[in-house]
């Protein structure tokens, strides 16, 4: 497979080996020989098979496998699902398996649904229960202690089904943004709550521990509330249980209650599923989709999944024998904005939808074919007897294939996995691949990319630049206009059957985002990973009409994301420091002397070595300087900006204590352990930084007038796009598949 600079950015970065010293001792062939060496286990068929699935570009599976194959780790799985129980036992034995989990690599996700609410009676103690959402905070507490495969923390998912009576707490737990910042929150829906929403009725919480009713709520003022939160900060999204569990394909084992972190892989306690996507963009041949290629793939992607269950160390025994009772797989799709683009079909419209139902569908059958045929050759999950394949529960609509006759010879002969589809977030995958994001549109045509020396480069959609090119328009500040825009939609000069064909997130209206879910939706075993992207200007009952047409949809579960919603919100409180007055004319800050002595401290941040320098003249201190140990990005212009306020502030008298205690606690995505102590970003950094500084020099500056408070403005949105940035490179980040993720490094939050 040819790779792109930014492919082979993201391989040294996060996936090739590298020796003692930091040395990458693998490449691209490398990399894949060792993956297929360790997965076929000596077939050298199989490894051949694998190689050439591999390097085709046509499959990649999820990023544990290529990471850890082959390695000490050989930890392959990304998902898991742990069981939490209303007990004290039950609670802190997950905690610990959830650190065990994500020190592998991997995300959990957890139904909070079984524990008794706050307050309630606890026999065995004489006392009441914490309920929840406290221990919610616990394990997130806990996953900020453990990072993740060494690279990152841990993500976490929690469920707490509508029912519990905590649930409006549950809803608004995550308003300020800055708390439970390791876990994603969804709401479990019943049947019976949605059926209530549409009669405007009542329906009833139930308490978990004793099964009792203990309240009755209005359903739509429920409804309104998860609307609401969805609308302000993107959380907590749904998942729609019931259905989940009409699809359950063991329902004699246990009731599907919580999903992974990015709610694509609905799980049994104890499961885990080994994931991997079809590159569909490389399945184009003249102008047409290239139906023996798809078919071969998804039948080597199968026999590949199947053995990566075989292969892998799972963290817990318990673990490893639901994995391998059940063998659930799970087979998506990435590039499927770039088969559009290709195809010259808008992403918008009827036939885009009717396509996505046909090439599920294809992918869908053959990979149950070839489980069929494993099954024959190895024998069916061991779960087998008594699942809805046994019964035949499992019937699809006929489109083009022959659903009847295929359940029929499952009945007879088995299956080897109880699951073979999932369309998962491809995230770093998918830049491997040099393709679109799993099921979602592109989010941006054209973005800048910051490199090293604050020099900003323009990555563009080799498709879009063909097209442009083609039509001869193609230009440097074109292409510029674009990425300021972060659409075509709205620019001169660019024909109309562009602009309809080369549509971006923020172009699609949300009821052709949840059609094209619903269509994928309707062929695949687990879910679909998607964000229904919103404008800014978006309106509370848009955002409950996308839930109600999700739900009518057939989907599993939805995401929104209202664009700038995170990144608008007031979530501190400044102080407004009141300058001393002499004859009522305010006094400014005292000058800097020529001469300053001072200290220099080096502290390890989530973005890289950090120097801060604070200097004193004979009035204390009066100055902070501050150095990244790597160069660029909007981590270095932020700490610039808070350095020289926080010089203003000292030469203004105001007491370094107050500074610091203003600074301490702040959180980024990127906390970081320095010396047994964590540091949760670079403010935080700083303020203990002045806080070491008072136990060396004395603070001798004078008390000053009370401080008030006052709100800090909201900034100006430069677009309409909002911007976020990484925090390992500093480029914009995008939200698409349920979480945040960098095009240009391959750092994602999940």
């Amino acid at each position: 497979m040819k790779l792109t600079d930014n492919a082979l950015t993201v391989l040294e970065k996060r996936y090739f080996r590298k020796d003692e010293r930091g040395k990458t001792i693998e490449d691209w062939k490398k990399m894949i020989t060792r993956v297929a060496v360790n997965i076929s286990n000596g077939n050298k068929e199989k490894e051949k098979t694998y190689y050439n699935l591999l390097d085709s570009g046509n499959f990649l599976p999820n990023s544990p496998t290529l990471m850890n194959a082959g390695n000490d780790l050989q930890q392959l799985s990304a998902c898991f699902v742990l069981p939490l129980e209303d007990s004290m036992e039950s609670i802190f034995e997950s905690i610990k398996n959830a650190a065990l989990i994500h020190k592998s690599g991997g995300g959990t996700g957890f139904s909070f649904s079984r524990l008794r609410q706050a307050d309630a009676r606890v026999r065995s103690t004489n006392g009441v229960s914490s309920g929840p959402i406290s221990f919610l905070k616990v394990f997130n507490s806990a996953t900020d202690a453990v990072k993740q495969g060494g690279t990152r923390r841990g993500a976490n998912m929690a469920i707490l089904t509508v029912e519990h009576p905590q649930i409006m707490e549950f809803i608004t737990c995550k308003e300020n943004t800055q708390e439970l910042t390791n876990f994603n929150l969804s709401v479990g829906i019943t049947e019976k709550f949605m059926n209530a929403v549409y009669e405007d009725s009542e329906y009833e919480l139930i308490a978990p521990h004793t099964k009792e009713v203990v309240k009755k709520l209005k359903a739509r003022d429920v409804f309104d509330l998860i609307v609401k939160m969805a609308h302000q900060n993107g959380e907590p999204g749904i998942i729609f249980l019931d259905r989940i569990n009409k699809y359950n394909p063991t329902p004699h084992i246990g009731k599907i209650e919580s999903t992974n972190p990015c709610g694509e892989q609905p799980l049994l306690p104890n499961e885990a599923c080994n994931l991997g996507s079809l590159n569909l963009a490389g399945m184009i041949k003249n102008n047409k989709i290239d139906w023996e290629t798809l078919k071969k793939a998804t039948r080597d992607a199968v026999d590949f999944l199947d053995s990566v269950i075989d292969m892998s160390k799972f963290p817990l025994p318990e673990i490893d024998k639901m994995v391998k009772s059940n063998r659930k797989i799970g087979l998506g799709v990435m590039g499927w904005a770039d088969l559009l683009f290709l195809l010259k079909i808008p992403y918008n419209s009827d036939k885009a939808v009717k396509l996505a139902e046909e090439v599920m569908e294809f992918v869908d059958y053959h990979s149950k074919v070839r489980s069929i045929e494993l099954a024959v050759e190895k024998g069916a999950f061991t779960n087998f007897k008594g699942s809805i394949y046994e019964t035949k529960k499992l019937i699809r609509e006929d489109l083009k294939m022959d659903w009847k006759d295929l359940m029929n010879t499952m009945a007879e002969k088995g299956i080897r996995n109880a699951t073979t589809t999932t369309i998962a977030p491809t995230g770093t995958i998918s830049m491997i691949c040099n393709t679109s994001g799993g099921v979602e549109p592109q989010f941006s045509l054209v973005y800048v990319k910051n490199v090293m020396d604050g020099d900003e480069l323009l990555y563009v959609n080799p498709h879009f630049e063909k097209a442009i090119k083609e039509a001869g328009i193609y230009s440097k500040k074109l292409m510029e206009e674009v990425a300021k825009k972060g659409s075509v939609a709205h620019i001169k000069n660019i024909p109309e059957e562009i602009k309809k064909v080369f549509v971006t997130s923020h172009d699609i209206s949300p009821k052709w985002h949840i059609r094209m879910q619903g269509a994928f939706q309707k062929y695949v075993d687990n879910a679909v990973s998607k964000t229904i992207n919103f404008t800014n200007k978006a309106t509370k009952e848009e955002i409950q009409m996308a839930y109600e047409l999700a739900y009518e949809s057939g989907c599993k579960g939805v995401t929104v994301y209202r664009d700038g919603s995170r990144e608008n919100q007031v979530l501190t409180v400044g102080k407004e420091v009141k300058e001393t007055k002499a004859n009522g004319h305010r006094v400014a800050p005292r000058e800097r002397p020529l001469i300053t002595t001072g200290m220099t401290q080096k502290i390890e941040t989530g973005c890289g070595h950090l120097y801060i320098t604070i200097n004193s003249d004979k009035k204390g201190a009066c100055e902070i300087f501050t150095q990244m140990g790597k160069v660029g990005g909007c981590a270095s212009a932020q700490l610039e900006a808070i350095a020289r306020l926080t010089s203003l502030l000292l030469r203004s008298n105001v007491k370094v204590s107050s500074i610091a205690r203003q600074l301490k606690g702040i959180r980024c995505p990127s906390p970081m352990w320095n010396n047994g102590e964590i540091v949760t970003s670079c403010a935080d950094s700083i303020a203990k930084s002045l806080e070491v500084f008072l136990e060396l020099e004395k603070d001798s500056q004078e008390n000053i007038k009370k401080i008030n408070k006052k709100a800090l403005k909201k900034p100006k949105r430069r677009s309409t796009h909002a911007m976020r940035i990484c925090p390992d490179c500093g480029s914009t980040v995008e939200h698409s598949e349920g979480c945040l993720k960098c095009n240009s490094c391959g750092w994602s939050k999940c």
